[in-house]
Parts: structure tokens; sequence; C-alpha cells
């Protein structure tokens, strides 16, 4: 009730600002209580979720508010991606509001204060528990990006529940690069060398602007490295359909638009792994039908961003209580009975 009675003035104001003050907002409101394990808490790579909903990379770039997250009803949250050395990212205006689309478009280009200053804050937080994912990138002007990577998991493994390694932005040029084959296989040996033996999970965030041989070639190498989890998928450069005079804006589309291409690319690399590998859905999810089509289709978990911008803090709780309502619905005792079951 009191995000309709605040959106109009948040609307009226450049997106990235009003990003600003919800952060803001956030790092200013009482701590409450994290979600605690119930009927939706799931178990994915070796990690106890007290349910399957995560909010994504890029509403917490620096990693400041994760524990609010937590504390609005996500099973986890995933802050970044952090790069070694701070960048300003790509020039504003950067971030466009597709209203009538219920989408936004972003070429921030991974603008983040680096990865000493999170290390700190995350540092602070690392006795109060939760699931934390930590979302790793390579600054724009490294001559070696995959030593970023190796540099970001050394840092970064001690603080984090999971590891994300994103190679899939579209704002960085060349970055996607890195999901070829042989580019590919080359970055994680080095991700995994880094992060040694006791270190968390790694999680790979995959494109969905892929092929049929890339989606089988990344189900191949995720197989053989061992990765704990694939994010599918990042924003996407293709456009569909628009409405908003937004539309022709360069950079990574998401929200309900991308919800199509990003369920397909679940059930594709579901398909490619024969269900070997968990699958964190992400992309144009908004609602408990949404996220549970993606479970049926193949998620472990599944993670919002860009729906909480139209839908408010109140979203988490909405998934989650329609989550447990499908399950039980259906007749699944877990959530983890329910995944590619469609």
């Amino acid at each position: 009730m009191l995000f309709d009675l605040a959106r109009p003035a948040l609307f009226a104001l450049d997106p990235e600002r009003a990003h600003k003050l919800t952060i803001a907002a956030l790092k200013a409101a009482p701590l409450g209580r994290a979600a605690r394990p119930g009927a939706l808490a799931t178990e994915v790579a070796g990690i106890s979720f007290p349910n399957p909903l995560g909010m994504a990379a890029g509403f917490d770039k620096d990693g400041e508010v994760p524990d609010k997250l937590l504390a609005v009803g996500f099973g986890f949250a995933e802050v970044g991606s952090i790069t070694p050395r701070p960048q300003a990212g790509n020039p504003k205006p950067r971030l466009f509001r597709l209203v009538e689309d219920r989408a936004v478009i972003n070429r921030m280009g991974f603008n983040n204060g680096g990865a000493e200053a999170a290390r700190q804050r995350l540092a602070a937080r690392k006795d109060r528990g939760g699931v934390l994912g930590i979302n790793i990138g390579a600054n724009k002007d490294s001559e070696d990006r995959i030593a970023d990577y190796a540099e970001m998991t050394r840092i970064m493994a001690p603080l984090a529940t999971y590891l994300a390694v994103n190679i899939s932005s579209p704002n960085t040029p060349g970055l996607r690069a890195l999901q070829d084959e042989s580019a590919l296989t080359g970055l994680l040996d080095a991700v995994l060398e880094a992060r040694g033996a006791d270190g968390p999970p790694v999680f790979l965030k995959v494109a969905p602007d892929l092929e049929p041989s890339d989606i089988d070639a990344i189900a191949r190498i995720a197989a053989d490295k061992q990765l704990g989890a694939l994010i599918v998928s990042n924003t996407t450069i293709s456009r569909p359909d628009l409405r908003s005079h937004h539309a022709h804006e360069a950079g990574g589309l998401s929200g309900a638009p991308l919800r199509n291409l990003a369920l397909q690319r679940v059930r594709d690399f579901h398909k490619a792994t024969g269900g070997s590998i968990p699958l964190v859905g992400v992309g144009g999810i908004a609602s408990a039908e949404d996220a549970w089509a993606r479970i049926k289709a193949g998620a472990s978990l599944v993670q919002v961003y860009s729906a909480m911008v139209y839908e408010g803090p109140g979203l988490p709780r909405r998934i989650t209580c329609g989550l447990e309502k499908l399950m039980r619905r259906e007749g699944y005792s877990s959530i983890a009975e329910a995944v590619g079951s469609e």
C-alpha cells in the first residue's frame, strides 16, 4: 500500500536516482527477520535455501543491503556485479523504464565501488547468516579479464555462500565472448583454482541470446567443471515488440518482454544438461505463476529484479505465498519434486 502511494513520486524521478533513493531507504529501515525455512525450503549445490526466491544481481551492486533484502522475504540475495577496481560505468542516462511494457533497459556497465570497499562491507555482516551470492565481473579496461575473475574469486570466496561468474552482461564490450567454448574453459579453470577445494559453489550466469550449439557447449563444460548451478539468464539484446518510446535504447532488456525467451532457455538448458546441473531461472518473473512455470521447466531456484520496480517490496512474500499454494494444489510436497516436472 505504501509503495502504491509512493510509486508516482518515484516514477517522476530519473530511474537511477529513484534506485539510489530505494537503496538509501532500505539502509535506513530497521532490520527485520530473515525468511525461515518452511514448506518451500530446498537444497541446491549443497546450500540450504529457506525458499527458492532470490533477488538477482544488479539491484544491490555494492553489497549495501543484502540483509534488508533477506528481511523482505527473499530466500537468498545476490549482490554485484563487483569488479576488482572501482569503475563509473557507462555515461548517463543509462537506465530506462519502459512502463507500457513493464520492462527496463539498462546499459549501466558494471558501475560499482570496487572489490575492497565491498569486501569490507560484506565482511562486517558475515556472521548474520542467510544465503549470500556474490556476483563477480571484470573491469572494462582490464588487460586480462580472466585474471580479474580469478582475483575476485580469491577476494570474495571467503564471504560468499556461492559465487556467480557473470560473463553475460551486454554492457561491457567483448564480455560475452567469454561464453565461447575455449574461452569459457580457461576462465572456469582459473576461477576454480582461485577458489580452492574448500571454497563456495560456483554458479555461471549466461545470456538468453544463445544458439543451440552454445547451449550444448556450455552445458557440457558446466558438467565437466562440476559447477554448482547455471543462472539462466541475463538481459537480452533482442527487441521483441515494445510500445515504450525507450524501446530503441541500447543495452540489455529485462522485465515482462523477456519472460518467454528466458523460460525457453531454462527448458533448453534442462534438456541439454539432462537435469544434472541445477538451474536458476531469472528474467521476466513477476508472479507466483511465473516462478512456478520456471520451476516446472527445470529451475531449482528463481530470481527477480525488474518486477520489483513495478510491484514494490511486497512482491517476494506474494510470490512465496503463491508458490506454496501452487505446490500444494498440484500435489507436490517440496519444490525439488516439481523441478522439471512439465
